[in-house]
C-alpha cells in the first residue's frame, strides 16, 4: 500500500515517491548538547524514530541521519559558567542523551556527525557559496545574501518583502542587508576556534546540517524532518544555502512536528515548568512517555499533565495486560479449535487497519487505537472454554509486531526482590571500593533495567522503585 505524508513545503498531503525504489534518505535536526534534553526535544526524537521504524517495517533501507551541534553559542556560554571546555561539555551531553532517548525506546542513527568533526566540509561549503555570488565576507564574519535567492520564504510561506517588515541589523553585527543570515562567526576572545581562510572562528548554526546532509545523503533527499519550531528560519536558510549552492532540490519532503506544553502552558524556564527526559524517567516509565507522545498525531500539539499521562498509563497497562493473559493461557490451550480461521482473518483485519492508519501520514494515535482494539478482541477470546495455541500464537505476534513498529515494549519485567536489590547494591558497593567502576557501572546499569533508582548520599547508597 502507499504511504501518505503531510508535506509542509506544500501544506498537504503526499504520495511518497523515494528518489531510489525502496530506499528513504532522511535527515533529522538533532539537538545542541549543552544540556539534558526536554520533553520538546524528545518528542521529534520519538516521533522521526517511529517513522523510521514504519518504512523499515513497510520494507524500505532507511539511510537515517541526525546531527548534534557540539559547539554553538550555548555550549560556549555553559562552559564558562561550569569552568569547563566545550568539547568535554559536548561529550557529557551526548552521552546522556544516547542513554535519555535509548530508554525512551529510540535507536541510534545510521550517523550521527558531528559539527566538531566537520568543519572541513562547512568551510568548504562557504567558500563555493562566496565563488558563486551568493556569500561574502565581512570582518571575519561571513554571510549569506538572502535576496539573491530566488525563492527564499517558500518552506515558510512568506515572502521577502513580508520577512523586511520589522527587521533590522542588531548593534555589532556587519551584514549587508537585514535579512542576510551568518554562515561563519569570527571567534571573540577566549572562545574555542577553527581555521579559515576568514580567521579563526567557527559555523553559524543553519550551515552545519547543509553540509551534514550533503556529505551523507547527497545534494537531494527524500525527507527533511524535525520540531515546528526549526521550519522558520533554520530550514528555510538550508534549503536556500543548500539549493543555491548545488542548484538542485534540496528535499522532496519536509515534516514538522508539533509543540508540547505543560499543564497547558507553553514550556519555559522562566514558567518554572521546564522538564527534562533525564530527571522524569527516573519516576516515570519511559516506555509510558514514548506511548503517550505516540498517542497524539505528530503534527497536533501535545500537553502535557500528570492527570492525562496516568489516564494513558491505565490505557497502555490494558494493552500489556491482555498481552500476559494470551501468553499465560498458551499452557492450557490445544492445537487447534473449529472456530481457529474466524479468529485468525479478525487478527489479520487488525493488522490491515494498523498498516492504513500508518500509511496515512504516520497516524500513530489511529494505530494505537488497533491495538487497544486488539487487546478487547483478545480478552473477548480468552473468555471461550477452548482455545488453540494457533490462535494465541497470532494475537501475540499481532501484539508484538505492532508495537515493535512503534517502539514499545509489551514483556513487564520481573521485578527484583528487595533483599535481591540490596545484594547487588553491596556488590556495586564493593567493586567500587575495588575501584573495579567497569563492574559498579555493570550492576547500576542491570537495576536501572530494572527500574530501580540508585541515589549516592554521604549515608550510603538510597534505592526507590521507578
Amino acid at each position: 500500500m502507499t504511504i501518505y505524508l503531510y508535506n509542509t513545503m506544500t501544506r498537504q498531503k503526499e504520495e511518497f515517491k523515494p528518489l531510489t525504489p525502496n530506499k528513504v534518505k532522511m535527515y533529522v535536526c538533532g539537538p545542541t548538547v549543552y544540556n539534558y534534553i526536554h520533553i520538546g526535544n524528545a518528542r521529534p526524537v520519538i516521533v522521526f524514530d517511529t517513522v523510521r521504524r514504519y518504512f523499515e517495517y513497510s520494507g524500505y533501507d532507511v539511510e537515517y541521519v541526525s546531527n548534534f551541534t557540539d559547539v554553538d553559542d550555548k555550549l560556549i556560554k555553559a562552559a564558562n559558567e561550569l569552568g569547563e571546555d566545550v568539547p568535554t561539555i559536548a561529550e557529557r551531553f551526548i552521552d546522556a542523551f544516547f542513554e535519555d532517548v535509548s530508554a525512551l525506546g529510540c535507536k541510534k542513527a545510521s550517523v550521527h556527525p558531528r559539527v566538531t568533526e566537520s568543519m572541513d566540509i562547512i568551510i568548504e561549503f562557504i567558500e563555493q557559496l562566496i565563488e558563486k555570488g551568493y556569500a561574502y565576507e565581512s570582518e571575519g564574519d561571513v554571510y549569506f545574501r538572502t535576496k539573491e535567492f530566488n525563492g527564499y520564504g517558500k518552506l515558510s510561506h512568506q515572502s521577502i518583502d513580508e520577512l523586511r517588515l520589522g527587521e533590522r541589523i542588531e548593534v555589532g553585527e556587519k551584514k549587508q542587508d537585514p535579512l542576510d543570515f551568518v554562515l561563519w562567526k569570527a571567534a571573540k576572545e577566549g572562545e574555542i576556534y577553527w581555521e579559515s581562510p576568514w580567521g579563526h572562528g567557527r559555523p553559524g548554526w543553519h550551515i552545519e546540517c547543509s553540509a551534514m546532509a550533503k556529505k551523507y545523503l547527497g545534494d537531494t533527499i527524500d525527507i527533511h524532518a524535525g520540531g515546528q519550531d526549526l521550519s522558520f528560519p533554520h530550514h528555510e536558510n538550508e534549503i536556500a544555502q543548500s539549493e543555491a549552492l548545488n542548484e538542485k532540490t534540496f528535499a522532496n519532503y519536509w515534516m514538522h512536528n508539533g509543540y508540547i506544553n505543560i499543564n497547558n502552558e507553553k514550556m519555559s524556564k522562566s514558567l518554572g515548568n521546564f522538564v527534562l527526559v533525564h530527571d522524569i524517567i527516573k519516576h516515570i516509565d519511559p516506555q509510558l512517555i514514548r506511548f503517550f507522545i505516540l498517542s497524539v498525531h505528530y503534527r497536533h500539539p501535545i500537553n502535557f499533565s500528570d492527570e492525562l499521562l496516568e489516564n494513558t498509563k491505565n490505557g497502555f497497562e490494558r494493552i500489556k495486560t491482555a498481552y500476559q493473559n494470551v501468553k499465560h493461557r498458551l499452557d492450557t490451550s490445544t492445537n487447534l479449535t473449529d472456530r481457529d480461521e474466524v479468529w485468525l482473518d479478525e487478527i489479520e483485519e487488525s493488522h490491515e487497519e494498523f498498516v492504513t492508519h500508518m500509511n496515512d501520514d504516520f497516524n500513530t494515535a489511529n494505530a494505537i487505537s488497533v491495538l487497544y482494539g486488539l487487546a478487547r478482541q483478545a480478552n473477548q477470546y480468552l473468555l471461550e472454554t477452548n482455545t488453540s495455541q494457533n490462535v494465541l500464537n497470532a494475537f501475540l505476534h499481532q501484539f508484538s509486531s505492532l508495537a515493535s513498529v512503534l517502539g514499545l515494549e509489551l514483556e513487564v519485567k520481573e521485578e527484583l526482590l528487595d533483599e535481591e536489590i540490596e545484594a547487588l547494591i553491596e556488590q556495586r558497593n564493593t567493586a567500587r571500593k575495588e575501584r573495579n567502576f567497569q563492574l559498579a557501572d555493570q550492576i547500576r546499569d542491570e537495576l536501572k533495567e530494572k527500574n530501580i533508582v540508585l541515589e549516592d548520599t554521604a549515608q550510603g547508597v538510597r534505592w526507590k522503585r521507578g
